[in-house]
Formats: structure tokens, C-alpha cells, sequence
């Protein structure tokens, strides 16, 4: 194939602006003068460290290396030729190249003229749906409340009944069998007989994040059409279904400009259409596939998600199988650096029918009710269990305490952990236990079966670093920080009665045992303490003793390691408290039980009052 002048190549690189074509596929933010930043689309980061000069039209990865001009982005990203990606961003820029030889570039390349294809089906597509045979692809459209203007923006057209008529339409523009059964345009029998894929049904347009047209979703309408309800494109060179969400093109402008940035994930090409009529004009849809890692990095790129305070919203419907996809959302949820959610809306119904039933308030209305991910997982999986009887309880523990574990997010896990005991009505340190074993890959009630002697894996080593950022991890660390440093000016009475107070933290639980198992009546149980820790401990343990204590002398650091101690036996008692609240519940007021459980909760009270008036 003759060579692009290289004049040319130059010149089309001059006259692009490298920002604007990276721009599409990653939110970039100013990172200083001349230099842009983003989340890498060339590696899985939460902090952005891919930067973009456009006055030098180059970028690069501080975190994996990538790097290059416009062409070599183009290249890694669409998996073009060099001469393709110089034909793409010539058509970009209106430059009409040339090769070495003279004349103009003929169109030849083979992912060009598979865009090419598709574009002239769209069209082909858009025509017959106003012709008198779409009556029924018109009525299907206008009875869920879209009229022919919402048509018109989305791109919705119909392929006629008839075996060939795109292929017809398309053969008369000079493109070959070939290339439209590498487009998937056209399928081929096993005779070797070529006709049209879709046939017969309302076809939506599918573009990548450009808006490029790569592939088409065709939806049956006739009784006598015998293949699935929704049929799309097949795998191309230009379509990958696990990579490609319907209506990003759209979408994407108000998503990386939105305050948060929010995403909403719905089912189905109509769904997109409600919302974005509805004013939710960041919604999306995957193509015939589940919502994948692939998705979610693309996502994360067009919000820049490293944040934190974006939004994700997955739409289910509310039937059994809808549940299933948001258990299948749930498994890559925590990918996203943004807050996941679910939101159902009212007798199940999908934003097109809420729409349509309700109007256009009830689809934004229906964000407003939204539940966390993980929330709304662990309710799904603790329905079935009779929470009124203990067994019940512990059954529900052990079938959700290993979606809590899924948490990877170190601020989140503890949290969730509190929300299912709560729902379980359970003390939180026996759910702690529980979700932890099940993080270990077990349960504890078949962890000695299981575990071959010899064999338990060591936890990774533990420092203040690797601990999240919670009021949890920070009561402990200081508590045991004034303990080792001033325990000899806290009560005696109160220091015991401290340390036999499980912490929630099970690094810190461990430096909590290893202090109250040796004898403090002797010099340096401080570091005989650290000492007697497991090895892949001792550097939290010495990190928590010589760390700076919060107080400003040592007077004030006594006051403030006693008041410490108190807190964390007032913690207790709350946590206790809570348990007694739900068992109220459920025992008779004039039961035996029940009596005790009001004494006892008395008693609570009284004790929690001394504690904190003696602060």
C-alpha cells in the first residue's frame, strides 16, 4: 500500500489538538501550566498520573510508562494501523492527504471502510423506518413515549423483512460481501448464501465513546420472528461488546461535568432513551453483556474517578433476575473509586415503563431513593433467613459475612460489618469475627476442619499506614498509645477493666491482648509487650509506643489516656446496649428474659453515666 506523505502526517498532527482526541476517552483536569492529568486507559489507577502537553502533543504514564503523540494513542487504544489512525484524525480535522506516489489516499483501509459501512446502514436504517412497512416499529416506539423526534436523536431506525436489502444498498456503494460480513452487517449460511443480519426489527445504532457508529442492537417485533428478543452485532474488529456502553456518546459530556460526577447504569436501549428524555442524561447501557471490568475502566476514565465522590447508579429491575444483575454488578462494585448504588423503582418497574406510567419526575425521582451497593446486596442475601429465631440469625451471618469481606475499601468494610449487625440484631464484634474469617477464605465454624495443621497463612505484615482512616482506628491507636506511654498514671482499676475490652480493629485487638497478658508491674512490659507480638506485627506494635501522644504535657497526656480508657469501655457498653435492644424485641415484656434484659439494660445506663461524669 503506497506510503502518506510524510508532510502530510506532520501537518495533520499539527492541526490537531492532542487533548481534544485523548479528551473523549479521559476526563483530564489541569495538572499546572501547559500540562493536563488523568486516570491511565493503559492500566487499572485510582490516582491519576497520565499527563497530556498539548502544546508538545505528547502524553505519558508516570505510572506505567506509557507514552506518545496523537497516532501512538490512537494505535494502543483502537488497535489501528499507523495509517489508520493518520486517516482517522485527517477526517477529524477535514485534511484531504495524499500519498508519495500523488493523488489522494484512497479509502482502503479496512477498519476506515468498516466505519464507513456502518455509517451508510444507519442511514439505509433511519429511511425505512418512515417507510409503510415500519408501521409496527413505529407504533412500538410511540406506545412506550417516543415520538419521532426522540427517534431522530438516538438514531433509531428498521431493517425491512426482506432477506437483502441492506446488503442491495450497500454492494451499489462499492463495499464487498467481505466487508460487510466482517463488519457484521451480514451473515453467511452454510452454503456459502449471504443476507442481511437484521431483518424485520427496530435497530438502534450503537457508537463508541467518539460517536462513531461500530455496531447495531436490533430489537424483534414480529410473532414470527424466531430468533431472540434482542439480537446484536457479533464480534468485529470494531465492536467489542465487553468494552462498549450504549449511549456514552451521549452521555459523556454531562458525566465528566457533572458535581458529582454520576453514572446511571440501566438495561436496555429504551431505558437510556426514558432517562435522557426523562433529564438523566448520564445514563448508559451495556450491549447484550453483564457489566464488566472493561466497563468500569471506562467508565472511571470519562469521570476521572479517583476522588471518591462520584456516583454510580445500577437500575435493576425488581424480579428475581434483576437481583441476580445487581449481584453480578456487586462482584465488580468496589473497582470504582466512586460510591456504588442500586436504585429499584416502584412494582419493579424499568425506567422506560416508570416513564411512561408515571412521567418524566418519577425516573429522576427514582435516583432520590437509591441504596447503597453493598447495602442493598446484603439485605438480598439475608432475606430468606427467619431473623426472629438465633439460628436464623447465624445462618444469615454466615451467608453475608463473605459479602462484606468482598470490601476492599479498608474505610467501608467496618462500616458494613455495624449495618449487618444491626440488621441481624448481633453484637458487632461477633460479626467482625465472622467477616473476617470468611476475608481468611472461611467460617468459623469450619475453620479447625478445614485448616491443615501447619498450613494457616500468616496475615501480610501490619503498620499504622496500612489502617484505614476510621474514628474506630483512631480511639485505639491512642488509647494504646497513652496505655504503653502512661500507664502508670492511669487508674489501676480502670486500666485492668480497659484492656479486657475487644477492639474493633484486629491489628490493634492483638497489641490490646499482647499488653494485658504481661505482668506491667515490671520495667520495659512496654516493650516486653511489642515483644511477645507475632512477628508480622511488631513493627504496628512499635510504631503505636513510639509515635507522638496528642496532648500538650505529660499532665495533660494523663488526663487524656484515663478519659481514653473510659471511651473505649463506654464504646463497649453502647455496643452491648444495642444488642439488648434488639433482643427487646424480641422476648415477651413479661417473660423471665425480658425482665433480665431490662436490669440489665438499667444497669448499662448507670454504669455508661458514672463512666462519662467522671471525664
Amino acid at each position: 500500500m503506497p506510503r502518506i506523505r510524510q508532510a502530510d502526517i506532520e501537518e495533520v498532527k499539527a492541526r490537531t489538538n492532542i487533548a481534544d482526541i485523548i479528551g473523549e476517552r479521559v476526563a483530564l483536569k489541569s495538572a499546572g501550566v501547559g500540562s493536563l492529568k488523568g486516570l491511565c486507559p493503559f492500566h487499572d489507577e485510582r490516582s491519576p498520573s497520565f499527563n497530556v502537553r498539548p502544546s508538545q502533543g505528547f502524553y505519558h504514564c508516570f505510572g506505567c510508562g506509557e507514552s506518545g503523540d496523537v497516532y501512538t494513542f490512537l494505535r494502543e487504544m483502537d488497535h489501528l494501523t499507523f495509517s489508520e489512525a493518520v486517516e482517522k484524525v485527517a477526517q477529524r480535522v477535514g485534511f484531504q492527504l495524499t500519498y508519495e506516489e500523488g493523488g489522494p489516499a484512497p479509502e482502503t483501509s479496512g477498519r476506515a471502510r468498516l466505519y464507513a459501512a456502518h455509517t451508510q446502514a444507519v442511514e439505509y436504517f433511519r429511511k425505512n423506518l418512515l417507510s409503510p412497512e415500519a408501521e409496527t416499529a413505529r407504533a412500538f416506539l410511540g406506545e412506550r413515549g417516543f415520538d419521532p423526534g426522540a427517534a431522530s436523536h438516538f438514531g433509531v431506525g428498521y431493517a425491512p423483512k426482506g432477506w437483502d436489502g441492506l446488503l442491495t444498498e450497500l454492494t451499489s456503494q462499492g463495499f464487498s460481501r467481505e466487508e460487510l460480513t466482517t463488519a457484521g452487517l451480514v451473515s453467511t449460511n452454510q452454503r456459502g448464501g449471504v443476507y442481511d443480519r437484521f431483518r424485520g426489527r427496530l435497530v438502534w445504532p450503537i457508537r463508541d465513546v467518539t460517536g462513531q457508529t461500530i455496531g447495531f442492537g436490533a430489537r424483534r417485533l414480529y410473532e414470527d420472528d424466531k430468533g431472540p428478543k434482542y439480537l446484536n452485532t457479533p464480534e468485529t474488529p470494531i465492536y467489542k461488546k465487553n468494552q462498549v456502553l450504549y449511549g456514552l456518546d451521549l452521555a459523556k459530556r454531562d458525566i465528566s461535568r457533572g458535581d458529582p460526577k454520576r453514572v446511571v447504569v440501566v438495561e436496555g436501549y429504551t431505558d437510556v432513551m426514558a432517562c435522557h428524555l426523562a433529564g438523566v442524561t448520564t445514563a448508559i447501557a451495556t450491549c447484550g453483556t453483564a457489566f464488566g471490568s472493561e466497563h468500569i475502566r471506562t467508565l472511571r476514565r470519562i469521570m476521572g474517578d479517583d476522588s471518591g465522590a462520584g456516583e454510580v447508579i445500577f437500575t435493576f429491575d425488581g424480579d428475581e433476575a434483576g437481583q441476580k444483575a445487581a449481584l453480578r454488578a456487586f462482584a465488580e462494585a468496589d473497582r470504582f473509586s466512586a460510591q456504588t448504588f442500586v436504585a429499584v423503582a416502584p412494582d419493579g418497574l424499568d425506567p422506560c415503563d416508570l416513564r411512561l406510567q408515571r412521567g418524566d419526575a418519577a425516573v429522576t425521582g427514582l435516583l432520590d431513593h437509591r441504596t447503597p451497593m453493598f447495602e442493598f446486596v446484603i439485605d438480598r442475601k439475608i432475606s430468606g433467613f427467619p431473623l426472629s429465631s438465633v439460628e436464623g440469625r447465624v445462618g444469615a451471618l454466615r451467608a453475608a459475612a463473605p459479602i462484606v469481606a468482598e470490601i476492599k475499601d479498608r474505610l467501608l468494610r467496618p462500616g458494613y460489618e455495624r449495618v449487618l449487625a444491626q440488621r441481624l440484631g448481633m453484637d458487632p464484634l461477633d460479626v467482625r469475627r465472622e467477616v473476617e474469617q470468611a476475608a481468611r477464605g472461611g467460617s468459623s465454624r469450619d475453620e479447625r476442619r478445614h485448616t491443615p495443621r501447619g498450613e494457616e497463612t500468616a496475615p501480610p505484615a501490619t503498620s499504622l499506614a496500612t489502617l484505614p482512616r476510621t474514628t474506630d482506628v483512631a480511639v485505639e491507636r491512642d488509647a494504646l498509645t497513652g496505655i504503653l506511654q502512661y500507664g502508670h498514671r492511669i487508674d489501676p482499676a480502670l486500666l485492668q477493666r480497659a484492656l479486657q475490652v475487644p477492639f474493633r480493629i484486629p491489628a490493634l485487638d492483638a497489641v490490646r491482648v499482647a499488653i494485658a497478658s504481661v505482668d506491667r508491674s515490671r520495667p520495659g512490659w512496654g516493650q516486653a509487650a511489642i515483644d511477645a507480638l507475632p512477628q508480622t506485627l511488631r513493627q504496628l506494635g512499635g510504631e503505636v509506643l513510639m509515635r507522638d501522644f496528642p496532648a500538650r504535657d505529660e499532665e495533660h497526656a494523663a488526663i487524656s489516656a484515663n478519659s481514653l480508657c473510659r471511651r473505649l469501655i463506654v464504646r463497649a457498653l453502647d455496643a452491648e446496649k444495642h444488642e439488648l435492644l434488639g433482643a427487646v424485641q424480641r422476648v415477651a415484656p413479661d417473660s423471665e428474659e425480658g425482665r433480665a434484659v431490662r436490669v440489665r439494660l438499667r444497669d448499662l445506663d448507670a454504669d455508661r453515666r458514672r463512666l462519662v461524669d467522671e471525664q
